[in-house]
């Protein structure tokens, strides 16, 4: 899908969270994001469904209808068995589609709102570069039990040496 595409249903569908990202939210968002964990779990990712329903039910019929005109006269001849088993066929490409839609759609998001927070907190260090690094960091300092208000100088510590 076309990035220029891809913004503009963003910024359609997904409502901006109120308050910022904390430092540690973005540790844990930009460890999911690593490990390709459900990216429901990324605190500040929320759509309106039926929003991203009326885009996908939109891109859907700019696809089908011209097909079904261009097929029409086929489509019309055929045995109605055939018609209802196309019809199962199409619903289930619909929805089969739909969850890779908005699966798609989320984990854009979910980079975009990383990658806000991460100009925040860490300016100075390149995402792409990084990114799995952090993670690392962050779960070796939850494995060593630092505390909570401690985490970000850790994180920062270990990326400068």
């Amino acid at each position: 899908m076309p990035k220029k595409l891809t913004e503009w249903i963003i910024n359609f569908a997904f409502e901006k969270p109120k308050y910022p990202m904390r430092f540690r939210e973005l540790m844990e968002a930009n460890r999911i994001f690593v490990d390709n964990l459900d990216v429901k779990l990324i605190p500040g990712i929320k759509f309106c469904r039926l929003k991203l329903y009326l885009v996908y039910f939109i891109f859907w019929n700019l696809v089908v209808i011209p097909l079904a005109l261009i097929f029409h006269a086929f489509l019309a001849k055929l045995d109605c068995h055939v018609s209802i088993i196309l019809a199962i066929i199409f619903t289930l490409l619909f929805f089969g589609t739909y969850k890779i839609f908005e699966e798609h759609i989320k984990k854009e998001a979910a980079k975009r709102l990383i990658l806000s927070a991460w100009q925040k907190y860490l300016p100075h260090f390149d995402y792409d570069k990084h990114h799995e690094e952090v993670a690392q960091i962050y779960k070796e300092a939850l494995d060593r039990d630092i505390p909570k208000k401690d985490i970000e100088r850790f994180v920062i510590d270990r990326l400068i040496k």
